[in-house]
Parts: structure tokens; sequence; C-alpha cells
């Protein structure tokens, strides 16, 4: 069985920040990459961020020099610190991990982020 514990997310006005934490636990193996998607309302689940074990990062353009994934590994915790929030960031963020040799990711049960004024 897989796990996730979610937390963070919340109504935030423009320019504001928050920080969301995903936590993964059970039979997961050791994981490669863990990331945030999102997905607003009428539109596709798109790429947020992503990090690898080692630490090697990827963005979405939209986030670039806003937001900034880490990781604790001996947690299997992944964490999205989201500055200069905008109202297109309006969206429900899902917590997603792959494991090392495995076919399929895991998802979380997503966290609904708000940004207006």
């Amino acid at each position: 069985q897989v796990q996730f514990v979610e937390s963070g997310g919340g109504f935030v006005q423009p320019g504001g920040s928050l920080r969301l934490s995903c936590a993964a636990s059970g039979s997961i193996g050791s994981i490669y990459v863990m990331g945030w998607y999102r997905q607003a309302p009428g539109k596709p689940r798109e790429l947020v961020a992503t990090i690898t074990r080692g630490g090697t990062t990827n963005y979405a353009f939209p986030v670039k020099g806003r937001f900034s994934i880490s990781r604790d590994n001996a947690n299997n915790t992944v964490y999205l610190q989201m500055n200069s929030l905008k109202p297109e960031d309006t969206a429900v963020y899902y917590c997603n991990v792959r494991p090392y040799y495995s076919r399929e990711d895991y998802w979380g049960q997503g966290l609904q982020v708000t940004v207006s004024s």
C-alpha cells in the first residue's frame, strides 16, 4: 500500500506565499522522482515542478523564479514553496512520486490552492 499525507493548500491573496508538503509512505520503495502537478477548472493537468533523488530540478515556465521544489529523502517528503502567487496559479495541486524501476506513478489526493483578492 501507498499512503500520502498532503498539507499546505489554502486561500491566499495575489503576491502571497504558500508552502505545500507531501509525505509518501508504505510499500513504495526508493523514490526516483517526486513532483507537483496542478489542474485548474476546465484545463488539463499540467506539470509544475519535479525533483530527482539526487536533487535535479525541473520547472514549468509559468512558475520559474517564483516556485521552489525540495525534498527530504529520509522521510520521502516533497515540498513546494510558492511565492509571488498569481490568480493564474489557482488550481488543485497533486503530489506525484515515481519509484526506481517502476512503471507506474503514484498520486496524492490533491490540495486546493486559491489565489484571489
